[in-house]
């Protein structure tokens, strides 16, 4: 669920009436604080929190029995171009690899509160993704290197 422009508050009436915006939290299940200087965040009863985490958990452990019952995960590979259309640039073991790295980094986000890995494998095979939709771009990445490309820039 996404918080529209009525489920949002300031970080400055947060402030000046937190009693307000508690209760509006609690009436609405969360209310979005925006913050002129920084990340935006929610407000949200405990309860509502933790139903979302027992419903994440549930799903989660429902695909891996399912991957358990079936190793090939057929009708897991069947529904993912419903939800990912871009798959159809990989195949069918890219797919399969895709289809099970989801489902570990889901479970990861459900059992130990690992949330951004889930992401991070989306981004990673919808890029795989884009690469091989262009002959050309799909063509210069299978191209060897060679040499010294300097130091790896990292970030803080």
């Amino acid at each position: 669920m996404s918080a529209t422009r009525t489920d949002a508050v300031t970080f400055s009436d947060l402030s000046r009436n937190p009693r307000a915006v508690a209760e509006r939290a609690a009436r609405l299940g969360r209310v979005r604080i925006t913050h002129r200087d920084a990340p935006d965040f929610y407000l949200t009863a405990v309860d509502r929190e933790e139903q979302r985490e027992a419903t994440l958990a549930t799903a989660t452990r429902l695909l891996l029995a399912f991957l358990k019952h079936d190793p090939t995960a057929r009708a897991l590979v069947i529904a993912m171009p419903e939800v990912f259309p871009w798959v159809r640039h990989l195949t069918s073991d890219e797919l399969r690899a895709f289809a099970l790295e989801l489902v570990e980094a889901l479970s990861d986000a459900a059992e130990l509160d690992v949330d951004d890995t889930a992401q991070e494998v989306i981004a990673g095979w919808r890029a795989t993704a884009r690469i091989k939709a262009s002959p050309a771009d799909y063509a210069a990445a299978r191209q060897g290197t060679s040499g010294d490309f300097g130091p790896v820039q990292v970030s803080p």
